[in-house]
């Protein structure tokens, strides 16, 4: 693997930003100001920012790529290297990508699941991005259960949600559109779906029980877990209870205290802060940032929303910079037990950003090194080799 070194830009280190030298070699930062120890492929940052790769908890949005409209499919392989460019170009340099396996069948149906969680495991060696399986398992989907203990048990996923979205589909059964564009996603006839509700409410005592066995299994197995809008502060010390540390997208104020109180990670929606709220109408994820209620942000269904996410808090002064990258960069690693990424540090996994900020709104991603190679370029005129760089040098001197 060719050692890469960038010079001349603002780098991220320790939460300020200082005109440093990164060294890299053998996938990982092996300095920071050291200069060029051997030959090797010189990065020019200048008037660039040097950022952590960002890391993605949740993102759903190769979804599009696999049905980009209803009942119109594409091979998952294609979609899932499709959405790997998407990935790395908009700087995600360890993408979750959160499968749902619901009750429906359909698009989230478990035959998807499986076959998304088999391409990631194929195509894992190819793909740029360091990519993981977060299975998102709607807790009525029972008969799921044992599928989803053996997967757990062998350590095939990375992150596990919770999810519950019955209660609002029922609710939105009676509303034309949206009853017409979920029924359109499973394939099913209108009183077929109908049919498939009534027996997934008609085993609701089952659920609690289903779910301690699964979150059981999860801790046994050292695997990370999250709870999936939350709407209340029961709800949250319940599943705390249960190991289940990751509070995703809590719906109001008070659970997100909550979770805050009790030391959980708290995950909003990247692209809520970008828009200026919820598509939904619920939590205002920038208010939560500044109340201190927020120490996740992720993708959820729009790729580019992170590096945003993170231009957009910074030029509205929620949050400087720094802190706010920490929230797509240093604290999902975190989250997610990944102790190797999202910060710029010697020792740590070379995943490494050069970004232009002279539109502050606009960021535009230059440059991408992941796990220590050069995975993405915009402008060939930033790379160079290291040694004609020491011989101009030492020429002009």
């Amino acid at each position: 693997m060719t050692d890469i070194i960038i010079e001349g830009g603002r780098a991220l280190v320790g939460g300020e930003f200082e005109e440093v030298s990164l060294s890299i070699a053998d996938r990982e930062i092996r300095g920071l100001g050291d200069g060029h120890g051997r030959d090797a492929l010189l990065l020019d940052a200048s008037d660039l920012l040097v950022l952590p790769g960002i890391v993605d908890l949740h993102g759903d949005a190769f979804e599009r790529q696999m049905m980009p409209r209803p009942k119109v499919d594409f091979p998952i392989d294609v979609a899932l290297m499709d959405s790997d460019r998407q990935a790395i170009a908009n700087g995600i340099t360890t993408v979750f990508h959160a499968a749902t396996w619901s009750w429906e069948p359909g698009l989230r149906c478990g035959d998807n699941a499986q076959k998304l969680l088999e391409a990631i495991e194929t195509l894992r060696p190819k793909l740029a991005a360091d990519t993981r399986f977060h299975l998102r398992h709607e807790t009525y989907n029972l008969d799921a259960e044992e599928q989803v203990g053996q997967w757990l048990a062998q350590r095939r996923i990375d992150l596990l949600a919770f999810n519950d979205h019955t209660e609002n589909t029922v609710a939105l059964l009676n509303k034309p559109n949206k009853r017409k564009s979920m029924v359109e996603r499973t394939g099913l006839s209108d009183e077929a779906f109908d049919v498939l509700v009534q027996r997934v409410l008609s085993r609701a005592d089952a659920v609690p029980g289903s779910i301690a066995r699964i979150a059981k299994i999860a801790r046994e197995a050292d695997i990370r877990m999250l709870s999936h809008d939350d709407n209340s502060p029961q709800i949250r010390r319940a599943f705390r209870a249960q190991g289940v540390r990751i509070a995703e997208f809590p719906v109001n104020e008070e659970t997100a205290r909550e979770a805050a109180a009790g030391g959980d990670a708290i995950v909003y929606g990247a692209p809520n802060v970008v828009r200026g709220g919820s598509h939904t109408g619920w939590t205002r994820a920038s208010d939560m940032i500044a109340k201190g209620l927020c120490s996740v942000l992720a993708s959820d269904y729009y790729y580019p929303a992170p590096l945003l996410a993170a231009f957009r808090l910074a030029a509205d002064r929620v949050l400087p910079l720094g802190e706010a990258w920490a929230l797509i960069s240093t604290a999902p690693a975190r989250a997610a037990g990944l102790s190797d990424r999202g910060e710029l540090a010697q020792g740590q996994r070379a995943d490494i950003l050069l970004v232009d900020d002279a539109e502050p709104l606009r960021p535009r991603v230059v440059a991408v090194v992941a796990a220590g190679r050069l995975v993405h370029l915009t402008d060939a005129d930033r790379i160079a080799p290291a040694r004609t760089h020491r011989l101009e040098a030492i020429a002009a001197e």
